[in-house]
């Protein structure tokens, strides 16, 4: 028939088949990624849920800390975990029927505090740097006696003096203005709406005694960024090794043509 040969021979370097998703072990990795990614995410979710309680705070009573409106995360706490300094969530019906009330703990059980020496808060006899309250402000409007703070109790304040209904507003109630530890049920970590981050540290209140430790609020935020990175890596490994791979293929093989001779 001509002499012509009917043989044709494959393409040099391989049967032409291209491989998909770069290899079995890419593959393995990217599927291990996106596994990994999907326990920490939903982890990081799981363990905030069991942690933190998310309240608005509906006065300016703690302003600048915590605005009017505000959307805050607080951490799941009891009343013997309560530090000085602390922002609380707590509810006592003295102050407030059926309702959380957002405050700062000044001064636990068995300190005495008094208002003003100097323009200041004092407790236990030594001044409190109060840097959280709104620039300029003062401790306190109007001066207090000093209050001995029963054992196992609170006294509060909010951090804008001027409007806040706190422990100073009940101090001819019988406990004084103060709150029993057992009425907190969380400790205020951060403002997330708007977004202003971790409240900062009242370090006005170390020569006191040991403050509060934060939350695992940016822990938690570390396990779920890094979760979502390796879901979208992982997920997205596969089509880029894909594209790569016809890349190299048509590179390797420029002059093939379907049906050449």
């Amino acid at each position: 028939m001509g002499g012509e040969s009917m043989t044709r021979t494959a393409p040099a370097g391989g049967t032409g088949t291209a491989r998909t998703g770069g290899g079995r072990l890419g593959q393995r990795l990217s599927g291990l990624a996106v596994a990994l990614g999907l326990v920490l995410f939903l982890g990081g979710f799981a363990w905030g849920a069991v942690v933190y309680r998310p309240y608005t705070v509906p006065t300016g009573s703690m302003s600048p800390t915590i605005a009017a409106g505000d959307r805050v995360l607080a951490q799941r706490v009891d009343g013997d975990e309560v530090r000085r300094g602390d922002v609380v969530v707590f509810e006592d019906k003295s102050w407030v029927d059926n309702s959380k009330v957002v405050k700062r703990v000044v001064a636990v059980g068995g300190d005495r505090v008094s208002c003003c020496t100097d323009g200041k808060l004092t407790v236990n006899g030594k001044p409190i740097e109060e840097s959280y309250l709104p620039a300029g402000s003062l401790a306190e409007l109007k001066g207090f006696g000093t209050v001995t703070v029963p054992e196992g109790r609170l006294f509060l304040l909010g951090d804008e003096r001027r409007s806040s209904l706190d422990s100073t507003a009940h101090l001819t109630d019988a406990a004084r203005g103060t709150v029993d530890r057992d009425a907190v049920s969380a400790r205020v970590d951060a403002v997330v709406w708007p977004w202003k981050g971790m409240l900062k540290r009242p370090t006005g209140f170390e020569t006191l005694g040991d403050l509060s430790a934060p939350g695992p609020l940016r822990t938690l935020e570390v396990l779920i960024v890094a979760g979502a990175v390796l879901v979208l890596g992982g997920g997205a490994y596969g089509p880029i090794a894909n594209r790569l791979g016809r890349s190299r293929t048509a590179a390797a093989h420029p002059g093939t043509a379907a049906g050449a001779r």
